[in-house]
């Protein structure tokens, strides 16, 4: 089975679409897709679907969704992508892939791709390059992980509680990586070619300190050294008016630097700032 959730969702298997149309299955085929081959449990899934207020017949409401999702299962089991039958190799059934346990179901991803998984073991990768100074590879690995993502994850299924956490994770997973991308890109002297790229990030992400200082160096260094300041001045005043909070000592201590041209030697460390991070407006 393939598992494709950086992005919109599609699951697919024997190259078949199993994928939903229905809003309530998809939420239900999301959460096990990003818990492949682990129990998610009843309570987990019938959170997702009704909050803490579930109806009377939620567990019955949840298998006739489960048994819908394995009729496109089984459907995709018998017939390839051409419409020619398939022969069976190892999963015969669709409970042999979508499995009902005593505790909640799982669904067995077998040795289709999974690009949570793919994204994780590159930018895995890269973070350790990083740390071992090797910039061009940790640049290369980075850039191959986050171009597994075509957009926010799950961005076109409807989240409830439980599919709202793993979406955040996965998104703040995503600037992580991109972050230490740009990181890469800079020690490789890339400002130029960066600075398209971080117009948008700081706009989009209004309180990265990071993406912010990113910017402010990318742009000294191109020769655009007020535009820098002023990318300082603009961040202090959303932070003062959104947070209440002035920059932190690394930041000023990059603006002072710039003030006195030498930016390089006391640029902050690499690393996205979480408590500075919050959604873009």
């Amino acid at each position: 089975m393939d598992i494709n959730v950086l992005g919109a969702l599609a699951i697919s298997e024997h190259g078949v679409s199993v994928t939903p149309t229905a809003p309530k299955p998809r939420q239900v085929l999301a959460l096990l897709a990003l818990h492949a081959d682990r129990v998610v449990p009843l309570s987990a899934l019938t959170e997702e679907l009704w909050g803490t207020t579930p109806p009377r017949s939620a567990r019955t409401t949840l298998q006739t969704y489960v048994l819908q999702l394995r009729e496109l299962i089984a459907r995709a089991l018998r017939q390839g992508p051409d419409g020619a039958p398939v022969r069976p190799q190892g999963r015969c059934s669709a409970k042999d892939v979508l499995v009902t346990t005593p505790g909640g179901y799982l669904l067995a991803g077998g040795q289709g791709r999974h690009d949570v998984k793919e994204f994780e073991h590159l930018a895995g990768t890269g973070y350790r390059a990083m740390d071992a100074g090797d910039f061009p590879g940790a640049a290369r690995r980075l850039r191959e992980a986050l171009g597994l993502w075509s957009g926010d994850a799950l961005a076109d299924v409807p989240a409830g509680s439980q599919l709202t956490v793993e979406i955040k994770r996965l998104n703040e997973s995503r600037l992580c990586a991109l972050d230490q991308r740009i990181e890469a890109d800079l020690r490789l002297g890339r400002h130029r070619e960066l600075l398209a790229e971080l117009t948008v990030l700081v706009n989009r992400h209004r309180t990265h300190e990071n993406l912010h200082a990113q910017f402010m160096l990318a742009l000294h260094r191109s020769g655009r050294r007020g535009e820098a300041l002023d990318v300082y001045q603009k961040l202090r005043a959303t932070l003062v008016r959104e947070l209440g909070l002035e920059p932190s000592v690394a930041l000023r201590r990059l603006q002072h630097s710039i003030l006195l041209a030498s930016p390089e030697s006391t640029a902050p460390a690499a690393g996205p700032a979480p408590e500075r991070l919050v959604p873009a407006g």
